[in-house]
């Protein structure tokens, strides 16, 4: 759970009893607070039609990167090309088992860029060395910002041709597999990835058994050794014909198995929430927990005191969060009525704007 302090006080002080009107002595009516309108989502911002100020949105330490898939395709051409370009120039600097010039370079861009590195072409000078180094950190930095999204593209897109194969005989329509693949994103991310895992390593190895000549348990160990990056270089791509579908194949293997490890990630990390989120829906509530979940010290829960106390159990909350709120929230009720109206917050906001938390 992100926080620990469930079964402390919501409220620390803030809270009077002056906040809740009278219960009185009347039928009491149930309140209709299932349905309520939603706030604005703040990971996407929201957007200015009225004048109004629009909701920040995150900036990474690099920058917004809103890449569809032919940015991410003219990006990796234009590293590619340059990279060719530089080392091809340079090719009677790098020694090892050549055959192409223009496809070697390409070969050893692609090696360097996914750190593979086999060895079978190694830099022979300080300029090629030089370049290598530059072209290694660069390739590191545009698989791990700009390939991932094409990975992801590519996943979802597998998602919904695997949702759609699964629920073939059910007759199902476009909303209901978009609303089956919203529910279970992450489940169908981790089972797509891991058949264009399989089916890469497959490939793989039958491609080196057939063209490199190699022998199963050496495609196989070629493989692995290619798509962990850990490229001892005893086995690897020595034929004009390998390293052309080195090229692709290596680019799409290493990041394939960086995306699954990911969503394995992701798997675990959700599947414990719903095990906490079991946990606290099924648990028997305690005289402590009503304690706890008393706002306003009247010996009453409602459904919202109720609503908080829960999901501040479940992590989704923390007392910061909760503390924060409702200090907006006296600063816009300036009549102290423990309610707001259209007049508090025209009054409270008439002045200078307040400082954001």
């Amino acid at each position: 759970m992100a926080c620990n302090d469930a079964n402390q006080p919501l409220l620390s002080a803030v809270a009077s009893p002056k906040t809740r009107k009278s219960n009185g002595d009347g039928p009491k009516r149930r309140r209709r607070i299932r349905h309520v309108r939603s706030a604005p989502f703040a990971d996407f911002g929201s957007i200015d039609t009225n004048g109004e100020e629009a909701l920040p949105i995150s900036k990474s330490i690099f920058g917004r990167l809103n890449l569809n898939l032919k940015k991410v395709s003219l990006v990796l051409t234009l590293y590619l090309g340059v990279g060719t370009l530089c080392f091809y120039t340079i090719r009677n600097q790098i020694r090892g088992d050549k055959t192409n010039g223009i496809l070697d370079a390409v070969y050893f861009c692609v090696v360097t860029m996914t750190t593979v590195g086999y060895g079978d072409l190694v830099p022979n000078s300080d300029l090629a060395k030089l370049l290598a180094c530059a072209f290694v950190f660069t390739g590191m930095a545009l698989i791990g910002l700009v390939l991932s999204k094409a990975a992801d593209y590519l996943a979802e897109k597998q998602e919904i041709l695997l949702v759609k194969a699964l629920n073939m005989y059910k007759k199902a329509g476009d909303f209901e597999v978009l609303k089956e693949i919203e529910t279970k994103r992450v489940k169908y991310k981790f089972c797509t990835t891991l058949i264009l895992l399989v089916v890469l390593i497959l490939t793989g190895t039958v491609f080196l058994h057939k063209v490199e000549n190699l022998d199963l348990i050496d495609a196989f160990y070629c493989v692995c050794s290619t798509i962990t990056t850990l490229g001892y270089g005893d086995k690897s791509f020595s034929t004009e014909g390998g390293r052309i579908f080195a090229v692709i194949w290596i680019l799409a293997s290493t990041i394939c198995l960086a995306q699954f490890f990911l969503y394995v990630a992701e798997v675990n990390t959700e599947n414990r929430q719903k095990a906490v989120v079991k946990w606290v829906l099924t648990r028997k509530t305690t005289n402590v927990d009503l304690e706890a979940a008393d706002i306003d010290g009247d010996g009453v829960v409602g459904a919202a005191e109720f609503v908080l106390f829960k999901l501040k159990e479940m992590g989704k909350i923390c007392q910061s969060d909760i503390s924060l709120i409702l200090e907006e929230f006296e600063d816009l009720d300036v009549d102290q009525s423990g309610t707001l109206s259209l007049s508090d917050i025209t009054e409270a906001q008439s002045g200078e704007t307040r400082t954001p938390y």
